[in-house]
């Protein structure tokens, strides 16, 4: 079976300021396949702080970006030697440095996508960078070096609705303020609009007694997501 290498497909390619000179980088393989990576995901976790409560209730706020973290190494003694002809290992790693860098025309790194076979298809933009030179010729050029690379998942809004398949509630579902949260904010992030706010003020209507000022811990009764909110939002109700 012949080795597949690990390539690095930029999405925003036309938006890549640095220019390779065949043209600007679209695809370009790793020189060696990573020995191991790592594949992390969690969640964020907000505290409330109840009193006479032995521990803080949790509320989920949002779930965080996956992120896949590897090593890559690089070696270009087989093109020049260790001599006076030696060729620095930058030349392979300065390209992998530019997807970090923000770009003139979007103002934000290229998004990119790390492919690996059949097992790994990684959509994300690179986070961070860490490089490690390892080996020098007698003249001070770098010829080994060890690139930690972290790359952030990338999802659109629509993909991740349509992942995760979210359906409207057909019960009414509890909250606990924590700070920051206004009216109009826990009515965006229920019902994706912050101008559906008097549904969740007329469902606690004998919870709520200033609706500029939620009290942290509060329990509030969000009503189902159905027609309603749509009313609301549009004033009719």
């Amino acid at each position: 079976m012949d080795l597949q290498k690990a390539e690095i497909q930029i999405i925003d390619a036309d938006e890549l300021a640095i220019d390779s000179g065949r043209g600007l980088f679209k695809q370009f393989s790793v020189q060696f396949n990573p020995t191991e990576y790592t594949l992390s995901k969690g969640a964020q976790i907000a505290e409330i702080a109840i009193p006479g409560l032995d521990s803080p209730l949790l509320q989920f706020v949002a779930g965080q970006n996956e992120k896949l973290t590897l090593d890559l190494f690089f070696d270009s003694t087989d093109k020049g030697g260790m001599g006076t002809g030696a060729v620095s290992v930058e030349d392979q790693t300065r390209s992998f440095y530019q997807l970090v860098k923000i770009q003139p025309k979007t103002h934000a790194p290229p998004r990119i996508v790390f492919h690996w076979g059949s097992g790994l298809n990684f959509r994300a933009i690179v986070e961070s960078i860490s490089q490690k030179f390892t080996l020098f010729n007698p003249h001070g050029i770098p010829l080994r070096a060890t690139l930690t690379v972290t790359f952030r998942e990338y999802k659109t809004l629509e993909e991740q609705v349509k992942e995760l398949n979210l359906q409207s509630s057909d019960h009414t579902k509890r909250y606990v303020v924590v700070a920051g949260d206004t009216l109009a904010s826990i009515a965006a992030r229920e019902y994706g609009t912050p101008t559906a706010w008097r549904v969740v003020a007329n469902g606690n209507f004998d919870r709520i007694s200033d609706l500029k000022r939620l009290p942290i811990g509060l329990e509030l009764q969000l009503p189902p997501s159905d027609s309603r909110v749509t009313q609301t939002a549009g004033g009719r109700l």
